[in-house]
């Protein structure tokens, strides 16, 4: 008699802390998991086999995955159950479950008093660059060099004693390049520690996409509005400049 192939198929669970649900922003567009709320734990289900071994939820900080078997929860190869599979919970997709509250401190980026925790780390992708920050005082006298034809090219935007130019191709100036990301410009050379985080951070910061999400490398963040970017020119920089001086 055939061996049923169905009961080959692994069935994976997970729990973790109420307390580190904001984690889990790296997985919400995993649409095929499930997730419930019991006291002060988080369950999941649904993980495929390849999920099951990404490094995405081993990251997790207290997550713990078992296979479902018998109605009994096992950690990974081991032979005697950890624990009985709960019942009565109510289950939904984690992306309309999941309500993403990143924390909050008080330090400062460009005077921008909201700084999200999120680790951003050395990437070997290549990717084409699109904005340019540079300290104003490094550039200031060579902005009238650079031809007409290339600065209209070029938005910008003041942001405290530093310009960032957006746009194809950059300026040959002095600065940090930075490439585009789902409305984030990441600094060039680095991504989303956990990659999934980029459309949940825009859905959260930049909902209306009316604007940029500008990070550095330590992963803080200052959202800027497309409003606030003019064209570039020679004439542009000289008021903005002159502006500056006065004040």
């Amino acid at each position: 008699m055939a061996e049923n192939s169905s009961n080959n198929i692994k069935e994976f669970w997970a729990e973790i802390p109420r307390t580190d649900e904001d984690f889990l922003g790296s997985i919400r567009d995993w649409k095929n998991i499930q997730i419930a709320v019991d006291d002060e734990t988080i369950w999941l289900k649904g993980f495929t086999d390849e999920q099951a071994a990404s490094s995405e939820i081993h990251q997790l900080p207290n997550f713990l995955l078992y296979e479902l078997r018998d109605g009994l929860l096992f950690k990974k190869e081991a032979l005697v159950p950890s624990k009985k599979m709960r019942t009565a919970l109510l289950w939904m997709p984690i992306d309309k479950a999941l309500r993403l509250n990143f924390p909050i401190s008080n330090n400062n980026y460009f005077g921008i008093s909201e700084k999200v925790q999120i680790r951003l780390m050395e990437s070997d992708e290549e990717h084409p660059v699109i904005a340019l920050l540079c300290k104003i005082a490094d550039i200031k006298d060579r902005i009238a060099a650079i031809p007409k034809f290339r600065l209209e090219k070029i938005e910008w935007v003041v942001i405290g004693d530093k310009a960032l130019f957006l746009g194809i191709p950059l300026l040959s100036l002095p600065g940090k390049t930075f490439w585009l990301k789902d409305n984030h410009l990441l600094p060039s050379g680095f991504d989303f520690e956990f990659k999934n985080l980029s459309l949940p951070l825009q859905e959260k910061y930049n909902k209306e996409l009316d604007g940029w999400l500008l990070w550095d490398e330590k992963g803080n963040y200052l959202s800027l509005k497309k409003i606030d970017f003019r064209d570039l020119s020679v004439s542009s920089f000289r008021l903005t400049e002159k502006s500056r001086e006065w004040n």
